[in-house]
């Protein structure tokens, strides 16, 4: 069984976020954000993000983008001219499109994390690509901290 977690870091303290991790036994953080360097990030653009998982949490990064919804998805979403089915409809067919199942072998995910901005997966799109995945490989367990 391989487990994948998904974590969000608003509203999220560093001490919660990076405590979180580590009590999971997460080693792989999978940034799957279309901008990992916005100031709006604080503790997790991508620089800061890689020296504190290294030096917290003995856990590696990589950026994913491609775990990521375009742009025109996700303003549409944003401006309300989807709602959350069109959003999760048209990014799942994105996934199968881009065939990420292909690009990340399913041995990467085991005890990695996805981390987007959303505090919670219930509508994220961590949700959507870890559901993604377990249907593509069925031994995998998803767990949202």
């Amino acid at each position: 069984m391989i487990t994948l977690y998904t974590i969000g870091f608003t509203k999220k303290s560093a001490d919660i976020f990076f405590t979180k991790l580590n009590q999971a036994g997460v080693s792989k953080i999978i940034d799957i954000r279309l901008n990992n360097i916005s100031q709006l990030a604080g503790f997790t653009k991508k620089e800061d993000l890689t020296y504190f998982l290294r030096n917290l949490c003995n856990c590696s990064y990589s950026h994913q983008p491609i775990l990521a919804p375009t742009n025109d998805i996700l303003d549409d979403y944003r401006k309300k001219k989807i709602d959350w089915s069109e959003y999760a409809m048209r990014f799942r067919r994105l996934l199968e499109n881009r065939a990420v199942e292909t690009i990340i072998p399913v041995n990467e995910l085991q005890n990695s994390c996805l981390l987007c901005s959303e505090p919670t997966a219930e509508k994220c799109h961590r949700k959507l690509v870890a559901e993604y995945f377990r249907e593509r490989f069925p031994d995998i367990k998803i767990e949202h901290l």
